[in-house]
This record gives structure tokens, C-alpha cells and sequence, in this order.
């Protein structure tokens, strides 16, 4: 195999190979990225066995060729190779060395046989669909933040997208919840998305997605079958294995019959929390929130560090309230909100509290309350 590719190709197509790859392996063929050049074209493969990722590039190949090489050493030295280099990458299938060369450095890594490299299985893909990248990004960057980190709720370990009924007619759904707090994003049902059986996308995959997903104007191939999930553009395809398990029936925590009504300036209520928080070396620490007449007090006393207070000005017209939730959890929910105004809404100090983004149903957080 013998290559030249333009150092920013190489560089981008790297970074989102050697994201996959774990660093430590037990296996020495995992820590590897499989290149395989052929036409105009040159093809980065990675894999945790879980994910694999393929990422293309344009390269001018003078000699067609495969092999694997080292994902994060091979990262670093394009890294560091000057911007607008020309890489050279020529491996004659004998020596066992990749040669890599740009301008005056070069370097010779160590490879391994490509055919010791595992290839995910392809799947019968029972549905397929097309969705634009801000939608993706939309319903996956307002959930993820909920995912569970316990092991032992593997189930709640990632985001489950499915197609349900939303407030006008069949939405394309992503939830994600650790028991503490939910979110339930919802976007218009992509055609062909009507028979997506529901499935539970891992945390790690939906990290790796988010790099798919930044072109605006891209539209993204989805294939979905029982246990796997795809999302293809024209240079990169992501395929993931998703988490064998039951998502709970998340409708049940979504209280409906809350009728205390807060409205709040969401990037001002988020600036406060921050601040009263400050006082307290816990994370975890619960912020209290008294509410009468438009007037909101937040309020943290941390009886080893100190005791902090803060006032706003809010719309809030019903019985006064005394509600405390954990600081973090308010602050992350709080950061969900593109709209200038929050909606909260209460039932009672022991009540699972609702929020969203002004009227704006297609976004709804759910937060368990805190004794304080």
C-alpha cells in the first residue's frame, strides 16, 4: 500500500477512529485502526466490538493496500505534523512497518495482519430512515444528560429512541432517565420511522455520534434492527450494537396533574443556582426554593462552609411553596433551555417537579424533589 492524503483529511478521519478505540485493550488487534486504500479513497476502521466506526477520505493511492497500525500513536503524529502537510503512508506488506512521512519527519510504526481484525457483522436492518443532523443533534444533546452511570440498570445506561404519539400526531421520541431526573425529547416522525422498534443507544455511542452531527446541512442515514443501530453520512458510518434490556415505562414518572406554575428567565435562574451553590463542597448539595407572589428565594445552607441566599423577580401566582432539589441536577436541566424563559411546574414539596422550555411541548424534563 502506498498513499499521499492531505494532513487535515487524515487528522479528521483519525480523530473519529481513535475516539472509539479503547486505551487499554486486551486484545492487541483493538488498539489498532484497519486502512485500507483502494481507488481515489482511503477507509479508517475502528472498533471496540461494541462500536465501529469507518471514516473516508479522499487520497491519491498510488499502490492499493491494507493494513493496521496503532489508532492513537498514528493520531498523535498527524497531530503534530504542521498544518497543510502532505502524508505519505507506504507499508509493502512484508516488514511488518507503516512508514509514515510528511516533509522532513518520518516515522516507522509497527503493524499488525489486517485479517486479524474483527469486522462487525452487517444486520437485515428492519427499518431505515433519513433525518437531518440538527434533529439528531437536538434529540440526543437535551437527553444525554440523564443517562444512568449504574452498572447495575445497564437498561438505563443510554438514550431509547422510538416512535411514539406526541401532543400533534407520531413523534420521533428520545428518552433518557437515572431515576433522579428524565427527559423526553420529542421531533417530527422522519418518513419510513413508523415501524422503529424501540432501542436503547449506549452512552458511548451517542458521544461518538455527536461528531456526525455537527453539519447543519447533513442529512443522516438511520438503520435500526433489534440489536444493532447505524448512522451513516457519505464519509463516516457509525455502527453500534444497542443495550439488550427493557427501557422502563417512563410515562408513569411524568406527572400530569401539576398546576403551580413558575415561569423564570432560564439563563438568570441557572446564574443563580450556580451562585448560591458555590458555598457548599458538596455537588450534591440541595438548593431550597421558596416561592410567593413573583418572588423566588434560592437558598443553601451548608452548616461546615457557610450559608448563601439569592432573590428573583419570576411569574409565579399560586399558594407559596418551599421545594429543595439537588444543585446539580437543576443546573443541568436548567442548561437544556434554548428559549429565553423556564417553566416550572409544581405539585408539592414531595412531588416530581415538570419543566420546559416556555409552551414548547416537545421538550419535557422531569426532576425527583430533595428534602431540605
Amino acid at each position: 500500500m502506498k498513499v499521499s492524503i492531505e494532513r487535515s483529511a487524515l487528522l479528521k478521519a483519525m480523530s473519529q477512529a481513535q475516539s472509539v478505540v479503547e486505551r487499554r485493550n486486551t486484545i492487541p488487534i483493538l488498539a489498532n485502526v484497519l486502512i485500507e486504500a483502494e481507488g481515489n479513497d482511503i477507509s479508517f476502521r475502528a472498533t471496540d466490538l461494541d462500536i465501529e466506526v469507518i471514516d473516508k477520505a479522499p487520497a491519491m493511492v498510488e499502490r492499493a493496500g491494507a493494513t493496521t497500525v496503532g489508532a492513537h500513536t498514528l493520531h498523535e503524529i498527524v497531530r503534530k505534523l504542521p498544518d497543510g502537510a502532505m502524508v505519505e503512508l507506504a507499508d509493502d506488506g512484508s516488514s511488518g512497518r507503516l512508514d509514515v512521512k510528511a516533509g522532513r519527519s518520518s516515522f516507522s510504526l509497527a503493524t499488525l495482519p489486517k485479517e486479524d481484525f474483527p469486522v462487525m457483522a452487517s444486520s437485515e436492518y428492519a427499518c431505515n430512515f433519513s433525518a437531518a443532523a440538527p434533529v439528531l443533534r437536538r434529540l440526543f444533546d437535551k437527553s444525554k444528560f440523564a443517562i444512568s452511570t449504574e452498572e447495575t440498570r445497564y437498561y438505563l445506561n443510554g438514550v431509547y429512541m422510538h416512535a411514539s404519539d406526541g401532543a400533534d400526531g407520531k413523534v420521533l421520541r428520545c428518552v433518557a432517565t437515572d431515576g433522579h431526573r428524565l427527559a423526553r425529547i420529542d421531533a417530527e416522525l422522519p418518513a419510513g420511522a413508523e415501524e422503529l422498534p424501540g432501542v436503547i443507544v449506549p452512552r458511548k455511542t451517542v458521544n461518538e455520534l455527536r461528531k456526525l452531527v455537527e453539519d447543519d446541512d447533513m442529512q443522516i442515514a438511520v438503520s435500526v434492527s433489534e440489536t444493532k443501530i447505524r448512522f451513516a453520512t457519505p464519509e463516516i458510518t457509525l455502527t453500534s450494537k444497542v443495550i439488550d434490556g427493557s427501557f422502563p415505562d417512563y410515562t408513569r414518572v411524568i406527572p400530569v396533574g401539576n398546576t403551580r406554575r413558575l415561569e423564570v428567565d432560564a439563563a438568570e435562574f441557572a446564574q443563580a443556582v450556580d451562585r448560591v451553590s458555590t458555598v457548599s463542597s458538596e455537588r450534591s448539595r440541595a438548593v431550597k426554593l421558596t416561592l410567593d407572589e413573583d418572588r423566588l428565594v434560592l437558598a443553601v445552607n451548608a452548616p461546615d462552609s457557610g450559608a448563601a441566599e439569592e432573590e428573583l423577580a419570576v411569574a409565579y401566582g399560586d399558594e407559596p411553596l418551599e421545594i429543595g432539589f439537588n444543585a446539580k441536577y437543576l443546573l443541568e436541566i436548567a442548561g437544556q433551555v434554548d428559549r429565553e424563559n423556564a417553566v416550572f411546574l409544581f405539585n408539592s414539596s414531595g412531588d416530581p417537579t415538570l419543566m420546559r422550555e416556555g409552551n414548547d411541548e416537545s421538550a419535557v424534563y422531569v426532576v425527583m424533589p430533595m428534602r431540605v
